[in-house]
């Protein structure tokens, strides 16, 4: 059974056209998604329209079996679905701790969160390295990293990850992908947009096609990975002569 359900979705900006136009996906529990297409196909648009950030103009989006429709993003959020953005949101004058602890703002047991912070800093030891630093003044890397383990306070059964890579160099890059698989390893769901759709798409179980607004294709990663007509339209590969 799905864990999350976008069916014939349309969506766009204030008043503007409609960027979504019938996107589908099915989200399946502890399995790494991977949404891949050209600029413009509405990737990140989808992202914004599940979390609450864009009001849905016809379509669905149900999780659990509950229609997310019309819930603001904190609402979003308190049901078990965290959304990272591409300018990651960070607190840059506040410390990484500070940055941690707002990540479980809405927790009522606060010694339950600083037990939280205290794990998180344990599984990723360069937040604990810099734990009184100022988040603006960290690498982008180093950012990211906050960002990404920021999400696992509130422990969410779902983190929506846009662009995680954008900007890094190669080696951070991999040092992401790696924090992605230990989210996963803890049994997190991930619904990841990325430009690298080679790398993305290794990391991932399941694969999306979107263009245009609409869902064209998807299925396990290693499918989309091996289909010539993907690889050479949104992967870059070109066809044996």
């Amino acid at each position: 059974m799905s864990l999350l359900t976008v069916k014939n979705v349309v969506a766009g900006y204030g008043d503007g056209p409609a960027i979504l136009n019938g996107a589908s996906v099915d989200v399946q529990p502890g399995k790494v998604h991977c949404i891949i297409g050209p600029n413009g196909a509405g990737k990140s648009t989808l992202l914004k329209a599940i979390c609450g950030m864009l009001k849905i103009r016809s379509g669905e989006v149900t999780f659990k079996g509950e229609s997310l429709k019309g819930l603001r993003p904190d609402q979003v959020l308190r049901k078990g679905i965290c959304f990272v953005p591409q300018e990651r949101a960070l607190f840059p004058k506040m410390t990484v701790r500070e940055n941690l602890r707002m990540g479980g703002f809405s927790m009522t047991d606060k010694r339950l969160l600083e037990k939280r912070i205290d794990e998180i800093e344990e599984r990723f030891p360069i937040l604990k390295e810099r734990r009184d630093q100022h988040a603006g003044t960290m690498s982008g890397g180093q950012q990211q990293t906050l960002s990404m383990a920021r999400t696992m306070i509130l422990r969410p059964e779902i983190v929506m990850l846009d662009e995680p890579s954008l900007g890094l160099a190669p080696k951070i890059v991999q040092e992401i992908f790696d924090i992605i698989r230990v989210m996963a390893a803890d049994g997190i769901t991930i619904l990841i947009v990325e430009q690298n759709a080679l790398m993305g798409l290794r990391c991932a179980d399941w694969g999306v096609v979107l263009d245009l607004g609409r869902t064209l294709f998807e299925g396990p990663a290693e499918e989309v990975l091996a289909d010539p007509r993907i690889r050479e339209a949104y992967l870059g590969a070109k066809k044996a002569a």
